[in-house]
C-alpha cells in the first residue's frame, strides 16, 4: 500500500472518485456508511468470540480493496492468536503477538462470524478460519474498505497518527471545540465531521447532534460561542451513547441475514425527515447540501 505524504491525502474522500454531481447525490441518499456506533457494536460482538482464538487458515478471495490487501497477510497471520481488539475512530485494530491488523469497513463493509459449514457469500473477500470451528468473514460489496498489516505501533500509522480525540473521552468537551474553531469559517457540520477535529461523527450523528444542541448546521464554526459548543459536545456524546446502547452488543445487530451492514432502529429527529414536522416545534424540516452531504435541520429550533 502506498500512502501519500499527509494523513489527509491518505484518507482522501471517496466522494472525489465520483465527480459527477448526480452520482454524488445517489451515493449520499442511498448509502449509509458504518459510523462510530456501528463499528463499536462490531467490536463488542467480535471481541469475546475472537479473544485467544488461533487462526488456522486464511483465504483472500479479492485483494483489490481500497488499497490492495498486503501480500504477506496470510503468511503473517497463519497460526497466530487474536490477543486483543480495539477501536480508533472507525478503524478496528486486531492485535497479535507478531503485529497488528488494521481494518476499515469503508462504505459498505462488515465483519461476521459464521460456522465452518456455512457457504461463502458474494462479496465475501477475506476469510479467517479459527480453531474453534468458526470463520470470520470480511464482506464489502463496494470494496472501499481496507485491511493493513502493521508491525509498528498502530497509533503511529499514517492513517491514525493525526486523528482527533474520541468523542466519548472526557477531554473532548466544549472548550476543546471552541479552541479548535478559532479562525475556521467552514460550516460547523463540516467542522465536527472532520476526523482531525474529532473522530467518528458522521453525517447521521452530526445532523442529530446539531439538532439536539439547537445549532444551524451551516453556521460558521468560528461564529459559535463557547457555551454553545459545550451544548454541542454534550449533544454529540448523548447521541452516540444512545446509538451504541440501541445497537446492543452482538454482530446480529449490525449484520443482516444477507451479510450486509444493517443500521440500528433509531428514533432519529431530523436525519432523513425532509418535509416532515419537527418533533419539537412542528416546523417543516428542511434539507440542504453542505459539503456535498445532505443536511437536515429545523429552521426554528436551530440558529
Amino acid at each position: 500500500m502506498r500512502l501519500r505524504n499527509s494523513q489527509e491525502r491518505a484518507q482522501a474522500s471517496v466522494w472525489s472518485l465520483f465527480p459527477n454531481k448526480r452520482y454524488n447525490q445517489f451515493f449520499d441518499e442511498l448509502i449509509r456508511m458504518p459510523e462510530l456506533p456501528e463499528v463499536e457494536t462490531t467490536l463488542r460482538g467480535l471481541k469475546p468470540n475472537l479473544q485467544d482464538q488461533r487462526i488456522k487458515r486464511i483465504q483472500v478471495h479479492q485483494k483489490k480493496l481500497r488499497w490492495p490487501v498486503p501480500a504477506s497477510l496470510s503468511r503473517q497471520l497463519l497460526n497466530q492468536t487474536f490477543r486483543n481488539i480495539k477501536r480508533r475512530g472507525k478503524y478496528l485494530i486486531f492485535s497479535f503477538d507478531n503485529g497488528h491488523m488494521l481494518v476499515h469497513l469503508g462504505m459498505s463493509g462488515s465483519l461476521r462470524l459464521d460456522s465452518a459449514e456455512s457457504k461463502i457469500r458474494k462479496h465475501d473477500h477475506l476469510e479467517w478460519w479459527l480453531e474453534n470451528g468458526t470463520v470470520l468473514r470480511f464482506h464489502d460489496p463496494r470494496r472501499f474498505g481496507s485491511i493493513h498489516w502493521l508491525q509498528e505501533q498502530p497509533l503511529q500509522h499514517p492513517l491514525l497518527i493525526n486523528l482527533g480525540p474520541e468523542p466519548l473521552e472526557q477531554h473532548f468537551d466544549g472548550s476543546y471545540l471552541y479552541r479548535k474553531s478559532t479562525g475556521r469559517k467552514t460550516a460547523v457540520k463540516n467542522f465536527i465531521m472532520d476526523s482531525h477535529i474529532v473522530v467518528g461523527v458522521g453525517n447521521i450523528y452530526a445532523s442529530e447532534s446539531l439538532f439536539l444542541a439547537g445549532i444551524y448546521p451551516g453556521r460558521a464554526a468560528n461564529n459559535i460561542s463557547g457555551d454553545r459548543y459545550t451544548l454541542l459536545a454534550n449533544a454529540i456524546k448523548t447521541i452516540l451513547k444512545q446509538a451504541i446502547k440501541q445497537g446492543g452488543t452482538t454482530l446480529r445487530d449490525f449484520v443482516n441475514e444477507q451479510g450486509s451492514p444493517g443500521y440500528f432502529s433509531q428514533k432519529l429527529s431530523v436525519y432523513g425527515k425532509h418535509g416532515e414536522p419537527c418533533p419539537t416545534c412542528h416546523t417543516t424540516i428542511k434539507k440542504k447540501k453542505i459539503g456535498q452531504r445532505s443536511s437536515y435541520y429545523c429552521s426554528s429550533c436551530q440558529r
